[in-house]
């Protein structure tokens, strides 16, 4: 359903790739979806065609890009999981913001100029998700099992758009006391809703693969589709 576009980076840094999937009719709007460690693989792309197939113009950028163009990994491969938590630890977080901010502006090119933006991420990609609500104008974000988001809420007063978290109990990558601090931090603002998934891990709403948990993806994904339909249009 979907194609290779180019993004043109901000600050004068070049272009880096994103795959686009656009709906058969006028999107009603645009969804920025933010990689996991594993690069723009067959999961993610998924992700932005089911998304273009609910009416939305999905782009979903190559982040690594300053380190390995073009990851694809498969994380029920131990290396492959692997060369994804080694890739985690090379990225630039900060200059990867810059690129989904690229990514946004280059969505609202491809509406016209007008008409709202989200963005939706998934492990590393649900911790840039929250990030981007602090530091874009992105019209409304979802994480899903974002990383180590209990050390960005200092930044949490500079959410001005709807956010949506979802957060598996049993997470491998973020243990209850970081589930405790996103909760205590996050409960109380009116901009941010969170969901629990009680017994869920890491990756349990994956397209494909021994990580997905079928009937609380699906959960998750129609909360999810509810929450854009609300908030984009």
């Amino acid at each position: 359903m979907g194609e290779m576009i180019d993004v043109t980076a901000l600050n004068g840094e070049g272009s880096f790739k994103a795959y686009r999937a656009e709906p058969e009719t006028t999107p009603r709007a645009a969804i920025v979806v933010i990689q996991e460690v594993f690069g723009v693989n067959a999961g993610i792309r998924q992700k932005c065609d089911r998304l273009a197939a609910q009416g939305y113009l999905a782009i979903a950028p190559d982040l690594f890009w300053r380190i390995k163009p073009g990851v694809e990994l498969n994380p029920d491969v131990p290396e492959e999981l692997q060369a994804g938590l080694d890739l985690f630890g090379q990225f630039d977080q900060d200059a990867g913001i810059r690129d989904i901010e690229a990514t946004i502006h280059r969505a609202r090119d491809l509406l016209g100029g007008a008409g709202k933006v989200g963005a939706i991420g998934y492990c590393l990609g649900g911790r840039l998700a929250f990030k981007t609500a602090c530091r874009t104008d992105v019209d409304a974000s979802v994480g899903y099992y974002g990383v180590g988001i209990d050390g960005l809420l200092g930044e949490k007063h500079a959410i001005a758009n709807p956010v949506l978290l979802h957060i598996p109990t049993e997470d491998g990558f973020v243990d209850k006391p970081t589930q405790a601090a996103m909760h205590a931090g996050l409960d109380d603002h009116p901009k941010v809703t969170l969901y629990d998934y009680a017994g869920e891990d890491h990756g349990f709403a994956t397209e494909m693969g021994d990580r997905r948990s079928e009937a609380s993806a699906q959960l998750a994904d129609e909360r999810t589709a509810a929450f854009f339909a609300e908030h984009l249009g």
